[in-house]
């Protein structure tokens, strides 16, 4: 009988377990921001931005929410790691993608590789949440100039195409400039700053909210 309690406990009581990505380019904030989470949702102290250098490899880390967990791997962003990315997309459940608002000068490179990561088979369906990082640095872009560089960069880079360029987010065959503005527009971009904290909860809260309801389109139909 005790097994028999025991074994229903654990059932009403599991928690299901998500992958989260942290991605973007050495220095976007990806391991600040992962030692922020674990500070705000595990109520134990990350590691101090001070004592955090480039990740060689990965960093982990994990928090307990209601009926979740998620777990988050932090991907080195150097030119030589971002090779090994892709062996850890088929088993990611959302993927969050960090973008250093206040460095104009590597924005091309930091959409080069966004784009790389849209184009995968294997993310395709997983929900991705861009954040724009560094919101505390006066000369940061807001999400709306982030949103409109990504544009600008899109457009640049399909300006020799003779029709209205593929809409990066999702989708197949061309669109007309209507389309490819609505579905630029439904791309998710959030001002966080991994650095004092502000908007990491709301990250958290998106990819939570996300991550079960994509569970739940998978579960076959009774």
């Amino acid at each position: 009988m005790y097994h028999l309690f025991h074994g229903l406990y654990e059932f009403l009581t599991r928690k299901e377990e998500f992958n989260v990505l942290i991605l973007g380019l050495d220095g976007a904030g990806k391991t600040t921001f992962l030692e922020n989470v674990k500070t705000q949702f595990n109520k134990v102290e990350g590691i101090h931005p001070d004592k955090i250098g480039p990740t060689v490899g990965l960093n982990t880390g994990k928090i307990t929410l209601p009926s979740t967990i998620l777990h988050f791997q932090d991907l080195g962003g150097q030119r030589a790691l971002r090779g090994l990315w892709h062996r850890y997309f088929a088993q990611c459940h959302a993927v969050a993608y960090l973008i250093d608002a206040s460095n104009r000068d590597r924005l091309d490179e930091g959409w080069m590789v966004f784009d790389d990561v849209l184009s995968s088979p294997q993310i395709s369906g997983v929900p991705l949440l861009l954040l724009a990082n560094k919101q505390d640095a006066p000369d940061s872009l807001t999400v709306e100039e982030i949103r409109e560089t990504y544009e600008d960069w899109w457009n640049r880079k399909h300006q020799s195409q003779p029709r209205t360029p593929l809409s990066p987010i999702g989708g197949t065959g061309w669109h007309t400039g209507e389309e490819e503005r609505r579905r630029m527009g439904s791309l998710d971009v959030m001002g966080i700053s991994a650095l004092q904290g502000t908007g990491v909860r709301e990250a958290i809260d998106w990819i939570y909210i996300r991550v079960q309801n994509s569970r739940k389109r998978d579960e076959p139909d009774d």
